[in-house]
């Protein structure tokens, strides 16, 4: 099996992306709430800026200020990050988009991190953008072997994914088929993509998918 090729050319590239696509937005646009229950727009790019200039040494840190709940941490970090004007919380992002520091975790996470949680900003925008479809399948079968925060390991356990727009497939079972954004994103937990699914384990798939998805 082939080694995967360095993450972060593809973690930098989909950053600079989406700063392109963020500096676009409207001031109404930035509450719009992402597919990330209860975050808006601004709270999703503020959470991937918090995390591109996190080291694993500030991350524990941080985490031990928050008495180890992990979820108070990163509301804390959300909330620094989106006072002021939504240009400000741009320009931190920016300032972060070629940066390769990260929490501590595998490299992999944080290309899905990237991917992933642009999507979360860009979908309920109607905003499209093509991503690389190596950077698609890597995550897919990086989330599909973890259960760690996503819990994209229980979620499609027994079931066969099948892309319709890239040659990707993986698992054994009931069929699930769809394009490989979308499935990505039902992987990850995230209902918005379960509309342009289909297949004899879609059913099970919806039925293990969250209201709303976090992380």
């Amino acid at each position: 099996m082939a080694t995967p090729s360095d993450p972060w050319p593809l973690i930098h590239a989909e950053r600079r992306a989406l700063l392109d696509d963020v500096r676009q937005l409207a001031p109404e646009q930035w509450t719009v709430f992402s597919l990330c229950a209860g975050r808006t727009v601004r709270d999703t790019l503020a959470h991937m800026t918090a995390t591109a200039r996190m080291t694993p040494a500030g991350f524990f840190g941080k985490l031990a200020r928050a008495r180890f709940r992990f979820g108070v941490m990163t509301d804390r970090e959300i909330h620094a990050l989106t006072r002021g004007r939504p240009s400000a919380t741009v320009a931190a992002f920016a300032a972060q988009v070629d940066s390769t520091e990260h929490p501590p975790g595998p490299l992999e996470s944080w290309l899905g991190e990237t991917v992933v949680h642009a999507e979360d900003i860009r979908r309920p925008l109607g905003i499209e953008h093509r991503y690389p479809d190596e950077a698609l399948t890597r995550c897919a079968d990086f989330y599909r072997g973890s259960n760690l925060l996503i819990g994209g390991k229980r979620r499609t356990a027994g079931l066969r994914l099948s892309a319709s727009d890239v040659d990707w497939s993986a698992g054994e079972g009931p069929e699930v088929s769809g394009p490989m954004l979308d499935l990505l994103l039902v992987i990850t937990g995230r209902p918005a993509g379960l509309a342009a699914l289909e297949g004899e384990g879609l059913e099970t798939l919806t039925g293990r998918t969250d209201r709303g998805a976090g992380h």
